[in-house]
C-alpha cells in the first residue's frame, strides 16, 4: 500500500490527515506519478461557444486549434469535449497538458493571439489555464491502463494508494495538504483589454475533473449506468451549473467527449471552477445532490463488485493566484469564470 504522495514530496506534517496509519482503503485505487523532476504542469482549457447550428466559423476555429496543437512546442496531450450550457449555447472544449512550463510559455503567446486576439462573427472563444505546481493537485483512478487528462502526461501509474474511500482523501491526495490549509483568500474581479475580458481570480481557487468511461462496459452494466447512475449524476451537474454559485460552484460543465474524427466516445466528465477546496468538500461530503450521486454509485458498484468495468477518474488542483489565466471574448456573461464576476 502506496501513500498517494510521492516520496520525494512526501514532507514533516502539520496539518494531519483524516485517517489513521492503519487505515485500509475497501477497494483499490491508484494515482498518476510523474518523474521527480517534473515541478510543474500547464491544464489550459480552449473554449469555442456559438448558439443554434454550427456557423462556418465554429468549424474553422476547431481545425485552427488542431493545427496550433500540432505546431512546435504543442502539448503532449490534449482531448475535445462539447455540451450545451446553461443558456443554450454549444461549447466546444479542447485541454490540452504540458509538463514543461518553458515550452507551454513558448507556444502560448502566438497561441492567445491567434484564439482571443479578434473578434470573430458569430462565436466567442476562451481561454482558462492553470499553471500548478505538482504539490497543488492530485488524482485519483479506479483501475489502470487507460490514463486520461493529466495522467497521460505522467509517466505511469502508482500502486494501491492508501488515501481513499473515505472523506477527506482528496485533501489528504494533495502533497501541499501536509503543510497548508489552502484557504482561498480575494475574490475573482474582472480586467476589461478592449472587448477581451479577463477574470482574475483569487489565491487557492480550485478546479476538478471528474470523468467516466463505460466503453468497456457489457450491455447489461451499460444499460445499469445509463439508467440508474448517470441521471442523477446529470441532475447533480445542472444543480452545479444553475445554481452552484450558492454553494461556491462558480461555474460547472458537464461534458462527452470526441475522439480523434470528431465523434462522441462513451466517456464524459464534469468540470468545474469553485470558491475554495472546502467549499468542494462540503458538497461532496453533505449536499443533497452529491449524496445521491454517491448513493448511487455506490449501489451500482456494490451490486457488480469486481466485475464492474466502468473506469473513474478525476484531477483537483488548488491553484495559486499566479498559476492561473482566464480571458474571453465574445462569450455570454455566464461563461466559465465570468460568472464569478
Amino acid at each position: 500500500m502506496e501513500s498517494a504522495i510521492p516520496t520525494h514530496l512526501v514532507t514533516t506534517r502539520c496539518c494531519h490527515r483524516r485517517v489513521d496509519d492503519d487505515y485500509r482503503p475497501p477497494y483499490p485505487s491508484f494515482v498518476a506519478r510523474h518523474k521527480a523532476g517534473v515541478t510543474q504542469v500547464v491544464m489550459a482549457y480552449f473554449g469555442l461557444q456559438y448558439r443554434d447550428e454550427l456557423p462556418p466559423a465554429a468549424t474553422s476555429s476547431k481545425s485552427e486549434f488542431v493545427a496550433l496543437a500540432s505546431g512546435a512546442h504543442g502539448p503532449s496531450h490534449w482531448d475535445r469535449a462539447s455540451y450545451v450550457d446553461q443558456a443554450g449555447f454549444a461549447n466546444e472544449i479542447f485541454v490540452a497538458y504540458w509538463d514543461d512550463v518553458v515550452r507551454f510559455d513558448t507556444w502560448f503567446e502566438p497561441a492567445r493571439a491567434a484564439w482571443t486576439g479578434a473578434d470573430v462573427v458569430g462565436i466567442g472563444r476562451f481561454i482558462e489555464v492553470l499553471r500548478p505546481a505538482v504539490e497543488r493537485y492530485e488524482t485519483l483512478f479506479s483501475s489502470l491502463g487507460r490514463p486520461e487528462g493529466v495522467a497521460v502526461i505522467a509517466d505511469g501509474m502508482s500502486g494501491e494508494v492508501l488515501e481513499h474511500a473515505y472523506w477527506g482523501g482528496m485533501r489528504d491526495r494533495i502533497p501541499l495538504s501536509q503543510t497548508h490549509d489552502m484557504k482561498s483568500s480575494g475574490k475573482p474581479t474582472l480586467l476589461e483589454d478592449g472587448t477581451r475580458l479577463r477574470v482574475l481570480a483569487q489565491d487557492n481557487l480550485c478546479m476538478i475533473r471528474s470523468g467516466q468511461d463505460w466503453s468497456d462496459t457489457d450491455a447489461a452494466e451499460r444499460r445499469m449506468y445509463l439508467e440508474d447512475v448517470e441521471p442523477v449524476l446529470r441532475e447533480g451537474m445542472e444543480f452545479l451549473r444553475d445554481e452552484g454559485i450558492s454553494i461556491g460552484c462558480y461555474a460547472n460543465r458537464y461534458m462527452q467527449l470526441r475522439g480523434p474524427d470528431g465523434a462522441l466516445t462513451e466517456k464524459s466528465y464534469g468540470q468545474s471552477w469553485w470558491q475554495s477546496l472546502s467549499a468542494l468538500e462540503r458538497w461532496a461530503e453533505s449536499h443533497p445532490t452529491h449524496v445521491r450521486i454517491f448513493g448511487a454509485a455506490m449501489k451500482y458498484l456494490s451490486s457488480l463488485g469486481p466485475a464492474a468495468k466502468l473506469r473513474l477518474y478525476h484531477e483537483v488542483t488548488v491553484a495559486a493566484a499566479d498559476e492561473q489565466f482566464f480571458e474571453y471574448l465574445g462569450c455570454h456573461p455566464k461563461t466559465g469564470m465570468l460568472a464569478a464576476v
